[in-house]
């Protein structure tokens, strides 16, 4: 009898990880990556680039298991919901010729933060790193805040609390309100003099990360005693709780507390900021459950791909956060 397999694929800023696994057991095993990102261009994510990628290791991980069907793949992709449209369109059928592929799910890597975060169950997801989005469902539909990128939101992200560091920074060397020394002295020892700051800034087309560069340098002056540092982180904790409590469904009388979780790098700043954080879910959320995340993006995408396997999706599908082409069903 031929061994029935799925595929998880998360793609994202630092490449393309691929993982496979038996549909009746679905255990994470050996994982595959790239360290080359998918490009984007102005036709949305390239789906040629994303296949040159994801078909040799999908090949080779068939190969390492011994054979068998790919009977369902789910892929989650950064940009997927606004970007993705030429994923939807070319990969049900490239991915049916190529692997035979059934069932496919193409996804946010929002939604696949949540799936792997809390599985199909109701409730609310933040994943927070450079930027910052939150997701939540009621298990009939999804609901986004923010994630509108450091220029118009990612409130309380990594380049938010590093913009608004290096805002402080500037203060004190111009002798205005709200400035801080430390962050100052911070901020010259990673960038250098302020007059040199814009330049280093400005022309780079990886700005966000840049500003986040600097978040953890917030942190280290508001362990140290810094109140503006402290201040910042406050406030950054406040606008994560604000956006968790915008998307989180409300509770049901006689039913399970929805969970909220939290992901993403911007969780390494330690209890600088989870602390205000905790206490600001708390107070915004208080008939939620606060859980750690169970799993990771890639875990997701394998939970979705399993459930789609066994006709079993409860997460709810949407035209751009997570579709499931027409013609494949439940």
């Amino acid at each position: 009898m031929t061994a029935s397999r799925v595929l998880g694929v998360d793609s994202g800023g630092s490449g393309l990880r691929v993982t496979l696994a038996d549909a009746s057991a679905p255990r994470r095993a050996e994982t595959l990556a790239s360290r080359e990102p998918v490009r984007t261009g102005a036709s949305g994510i390239d789906a040629g680039h994303l296949l040159e990628q994801l078909l040799p290791m999908a090949r080779a991980l068939l190969d390492r298991a011994g054979g068998g069907e790919v009977s369902a793949v789910a892929i989650g992709a950064a940009g997927m919901g606004t970007l993705g449209g030429q994923l939807r369109a070319e990969l049900p059928a490239a991915l049916a010729e190529s692997l035979g592929v059934t069932r496919l799910a193409l996804a946010a890597d929002a939604v696949t933060a949540f799936a792997g975060a809390l599985g199909q169950r109701p409730g609310a997801v933040v994943a927070a790193g450079t930027g910052l989005i939150a997701l939540g469902t009621d298990l009939t539909a999804w609901q986004r805040a923010d994630g509108w990128g450091h220029l118009l939101g990612d409130s309380g992200g990594g380049a938010w609390i590093g913009r608004a560091g290096l805002d402080a920074a500037l203060r004190a060397h111009d002798g205005r309100r709200g400035g801080s020394a430390a962050l100052l002295a911070a901020m010259e020892s990673v960038f250098g003099p302020a007059q040199e700051l814009p330049a280093q800034l400005y022309p780079r087309i990886d700005r966000p990360a840049v500003l986040a560069s600097f978040a953890p340098e917030v942190a280290r002056c508001a362990t140290a005693g810094d109140e503006v540092a402290a201040g910042i982180l406050a406030r950054a904790a406040g606008h994560i709780a604000e956006s968790a409590s915008a998307v989180c469904p409300p509770a049901v009388v006689g039913a399970e507390a929805p969970q909220v979780a939290l992901t993403g790098g911007l969780l390494k700043m330690g209890d600088p900021l989870l602390v205000p954080l905790r206490a600001e879910l708390a107070a915004q959320l208080p008939c939620a459950r606060q859980v750690a995340a169970a799993r990771d993006p890639l875990d997701g995408a394998l939970l979705i791909a399993t459930a789609l396997a066994q006709d079993a999706l409860r997460l709810p599908r949407h035209p751009t956060l997570l579709y499931v082409p027409a013609e494949q069903g439940r």
